[in-house]
Parts: C-alpha cells; sequence; structure tokens
C-alpha cells in the first residue's frame, strides 16, 4: 500500500457536498479542515473551498489520477479553459516517495509550494511543509469551522 496526499477543491454549486462526495469515495484516513480560498489565475470566479486529504492505495499514480477523472466527471467537471471554475478539482500531491515527470503527471505536484490554498491544508496534516506555507504572502486562506463547511467524519482508522 501507499500514503498519498489529495488536494480538493470546489467552487461551483454546492462546494461542500462536491468535497463530501470524493471524501466518501476515497474513504481517507485523514482530512484537513475546510478553507474558503480566492481563486488563482482566472480572478472572475467565486471563491473555493478546499481541503486536503491522506488516503492509503493500492493503484499506481496512474491508476489513481484515471480514478480522480473519474470522480470528477461523476461531478460534471468542465475544462473550457486553464483555472476554470469547476465543481470538483482532485489532484495528487504527493504520492509515497515517488517522483514522476511527466507531461500529464507530475508528482508531487509542480505548483505545491507556491499556493496556500494547497500548502495551509496539508501543513494540518503534514507540519512539516508548514514552513513553506509561512513563507507565501498576499495568499489569504480562511480556515473554516467544521460546523460551516458540514459534518463529515472519515472513517475509522483500519
Amino acid at each position: 500500500m501507499n500514503s498519498a496526499y489529495l488536494g480538493l477543491g470546489s467552487n461551483l454549486g454546492d462546494r461542500a457536498a462536491h468535497l463530501h462526495f470524493a471524501l466518501e469515495a476515497l474513504q481517507p484516513r485523514r482530512v484537513s479542515p475546510f478553507y474558503e480560498t480566492a481563486p488563482v489565475g482566472f480572478l472572475d470566479q467565486d471563491a473555493f473551498l478546499n481541503c486536503v486529504c491522506e488516503i492509503e492505495t493500492a493503484l499506481s499514480p496512474w491508476a489513481l489520477l484515471r480514478e480522480l477523472h473519474r470522480l470528477e466527471n461523476l461531478r460534471e467537471r468542465q475544462r473550457p479553459f486553464p483555472n476554470a471554475p469547476r465543481t470538483l478539482d482532485l489532484d495528487i500531491l504527493l504520492y509515497s516517495n515517488t517522483v514522476i515527470r511527466s507531461p500529464r503527471l507530475t508528482i508531487p505536484h509542480p505548483r505545491l509550494a507556491e499556493r496556500a490554498f494547497v500548502l495551509a491544508p496539508l501543513a494540518d496534516l503534514v507540519p512539516a511543509y508548514r514552513p513553506l506555507l509561512d513563507r507565501l504572502s498576499g495568499q489569504q486562506v480562511q480556515r473554516l469551522d467544521a460546523t460551516a463547511a458540514g459534518p463529515f467524519a472519515p472513517p475509522s482508522p483500519r
């Protein structure tokens, strides 16, 4: 089994419901609090709801990527242009000690260290990432009270 950290985001429709859908499907070991964040890149869109989860998986990185795309498609994710609004965005941030550099998949995620909306929830689960977050300036993230985002209780560890 491999450990993977996934970034989850949504800014269309019922954002919390989209994240809960993915979390139910992924059955994570741990989940960060939800964060509300401003869009990056294309700014003329609503705020995102983001979190990070840790999963245990027997899937290869490529098979995991296919599964994440399948889940996005189930939530009718559209890709009209880069950084477009989305119902569900699922990214592999880290996958065990694996490093992959290809046109379709890069692990660790290529913009991991540049984005507070990823680093803040990741640092909640892996405190070693806190120094990277502390170096970022100008990227505001608001940690949401768990009740504001709706309940989610990850399953008990196996």
